[in-house]
């Protein structure tokens, strides 16, 4: 039996690089997958790959910040799937990296903290009632290192993934006694996710500050990991997968370090 036999899935921001990713192992190990977002093409690509290799997938076209769209969408999956056992927000915020403090406005400031706090509030706040009722369920949420890290250049995404694990680790104590677990995972920067995502921008500011080119900027934040490497999307959709099963069932409340060691916890 595959470890996530008979689950039912959401993913939002399933057409990224690594929500995408996620799903596809999901749907890898049994699950019932449900990809949402806001561009149909990477949405109906990664249902594609899922039913290619035999797994199940549909996709739906749902703003994660709109509390009401969401709240329809997941009424609607677990009407018709007749229950929710996974939430996953990998939902990705376009917003800068590179200006300090002194070029900073407030609204690029405010960018990230606004974005994805929203949209995993949203989330959230419209999984609970289907997780709860069932007594069992798994949220799984996204930050980045920026949150433990200090420096220079990435003020407005450092408090935004702070926020997140924050928000992770309270929301574990708040859905616990409805035997809902929450784990909140924390890659590095993703290099295959260049070209495809809104890191994009964000990636070749900070390069370009430092003089270097985006390849050689991501280089350099892989040999400032003990590992000397970066995560790929795989890497990140095995450990959820993982996290998400039953195997992982007392891990709640967690921030699982994905970084390769450029944070030793």
């Amino acid at each position: 039996m595959t470890t996530l036999d008979k689950k039912v899935a959401v993913v939002y921001g399933g057409g990224g690089t690594v929500g995408g990713a996620i799903a596809r192992a999901f749907a890898r190990e049994g699950a019932q997958v449900h990809v949402a977002g806001r561009t149909r093409d990477p949405l109906d690509r990664v249902v594609r790959d899922v039913t290619a290799g035999g797994g199940r997938a549909e996709a739906a076209l749902v703003d994660a910040a709109d509390e009401d769209a969401v709240r329809r969408h997941l009424d609607e999956v677990t009407g018709r799937a007749g229950r929710l056992d996974i939430l996953v927000n990998a939902v990705g915020v376009p917003h800068v990296q590179g200006p300090p403090l002194a070029e900073l406005d407030l609204d690029r400031f405010m960018a990230p903290i606004d974005g994805y706090l929203r949209t995993l509030f949203a989330t959230v706040k419209a999984a609970a009632p289907h997780l709860a009722e069932q007594g069992s369920g798994v949220v799984l949420t996204m930050s980045t290192p920026g949150a433990r890290l200090t420096g220079r250049g990435f003020l407005g995404n450092g408090v935004s993934s702070a926020a997140v694990e924050a928000f992770s680790r309270i929301l574990a104590g708040e859905l616990g006694p409805d035997g809902v677990r929450v784990v909140c995972i924390r890659p590095h920067a993703i290099p295959a996710s260049v070209g495809a995502s809104h890191v994009t921008g964000a990636f070749e500011e900070m390069a370009g500050r430092a003089g270097a080119t985006t390849d050689e900027w991501l280089a350099g934040a892989a040999r400032g990991t003990l590992l000397g490497r970066l995560p790929t999307p795989e890497d990140v959709a095995e450990y959820a997968a993982f996290a998400a099963s039953d195997r992982a069932r007392t891990m709640t409340g967690v921030i699982a370090n994905l970084s390769a060691g450029c944070i030793v916890d």
